[in-house]
């Protein structure tokens, strides 16, 4: 009897390749910084939440739809949170501008803002360069929902984390 393969959530898995591609450190000179911002958002796990259905169908999403936002919402005790269209969100940003926001940002779970934080700056630019070379595009995303509201499906519910010790 072969062992069963289990798949850790993607999300779980891009926040841990986020912090290994950081911890490696890429050179500014990377000479194509397109395809390394590309390589950036997929091992960093971008795409898990911000491309719709790209998780659930292991990636098969067609790249014209990348980055565009999702209307599958993830709820806890913070409410429910989207994720957002990054195709659009970047477009308000210069790269210089993303880059001291991706350095100090914080957002609701399951973001991890964290990880992102202690990206490598090259890192940072080459996923900007990318998210804009894909182009602009203006799919709208639900607003958040506070806690005490009932979101609309679907959505994943998160269990209330254990104390901190």
């Amino acid at each position: 009897m072969k062992p069963e393969k289990r798949k850790l959530p993607g999300i779980f898995c891009g926040a841990i390749l986020l912090m290994a591609a950081a911890a490696t450190g890429v050179s500014a000179e990377e000479p194509n910084d397109i395809e390394r911002g590309k390589y950036m958002a997929i091992m960093g796990g971008c795409n898990d939440c911000h491309t719709p259905n790209y998780l659930l169908s292991e990636g098969k999403v067609p790249e014209k739809l990348w980055l565009t936002g999702s209307a599958f919402g993830w709820r806890g005790p913070w409410g429910t949170t989207y994720p957002v269209n990054l195709r659009k969100r970047l477009m308000d940003f210069s790269e210089d501008e993303w880059v001291a926001f991706a350095k100090t940002m914080k957002a609701r779970p399951p973001m991890p803002w964290f990880n992102l934080n202690q990206m490598h700056e090259a890192d940072m630019r080459a996923i900007y360069r990318y998210v804009r070379h894909l182009g602009p595009d203006n799919t709208q995303i639900p607003a958040f929902v506070p806690p005490d509201k009932e979101p609309k499906p679907p959505y994943a519910t998160f269990p209330t984390p254990p104390p901190a010790k």
